[in-house]
Protein backbone atom coordinates (compact mmCIF):
# COMPACT_ATOMS: atom_id res chain seq x y z
CA UNK A 1 0.00 0.00 0.00
CA UNK A 2 2.96 2.64 0.26
CA UNK A 3 4.05 2.18 -3.20
CA UNK A 4 0.36 3.18 -4.31
CA UNK A 5 1.83 6.86 -2.31
CA UNK A 6 5.22 7.34 -4.59
CA UNK A 7 3.23 5.62 -7.43
CA UNK A 8 -0.08 7.75 -7.96
CA UNK A 9 1.78 11.28 -8.27
CA UNK A 10 4.85 9.84 -10.63
CA UNK A 11 2.00 8.87 -12.92
CA UNK A 12 0.19 11.73 -12.59
CA UNK A 13 3.14 13.82 -13.53
CA UNK A 14 3.95 11.79 -16.42
CA UNK A 15 0.36 11.65 -17.93
CA UNK A 16 0.85 16.06 -16.96
CA UNK A 17 4.09 16.04 -19.23
CA UNK A 18 2.44 13.86 -21.77
CA UNK A 19 -0.81 16.46 -22.23
CA UNK A 20 1.73 19.48 -21.84
CA UNK A 21 3.99 18.29 -24.76
CA UNK A 22 0.66 17.33 -26.94
CA UNK A 23 -1.04 20.99 -26.16
CA UNK A 24 2.90 22.11 -27.26
CA UNK A 25 2.59 20.36 -30.68
CA UNK A 26 -0.84 21.82 -31.72
CA UNK A 27 0.21 24.92 -30.96
CA UNK A 28 3.58 25.06 -33.26
CA UNK A 29 2.15 23.29 -35.53
CA UNK A 30 2.84 19.74 -36.03
CA UNK A 31 -0.52 18.78 -37.30
CA UNK A 32 -1.09 21.36 -40.00
CA UNK A 33 -0.05 19.29 -43.17
CA UNK A 34 -0.72 15.51 -42.31
CA UNK A 35 -0.98 14.57 -45.84
CA UNK A 36 2.03 17.14 -47.20
CA UNK A 37 4.43 14.08 -45.86
CA UNK A 38 2.28 11.57 -47.58
CA UNK A 39 2.67 12.86 -50.79
CA UNK A 40 6.24 13.89 -50.99
CA UNK A 41 7.29 10.43 -50.47
CA UNK A 42 5.68 9.33 -54.02
CA UNK A 43 7.73 12.30 -55.72
CA UNK A 44 10.66 11.34 -57.36
CA UNK A 45 13.43 13.87 -58.54
CA UNK A 46 14.90 12.66 -61.51
CA UNK A 47 17.56 15.19 -61.17
CA UNK A 48 19.57 13.16 -58.11
CA UNK A 49 19.79 10.41 -60.46
CA UNK A 50 22.83 9.92 -62.35
CA UNK A 51 22.77 8.78 -65.71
Amino acid sequence: MNVMIVLIPIALFMAAVGLAAFFWSLRSGQFEDLEGAAHRVLITDDDDVAS
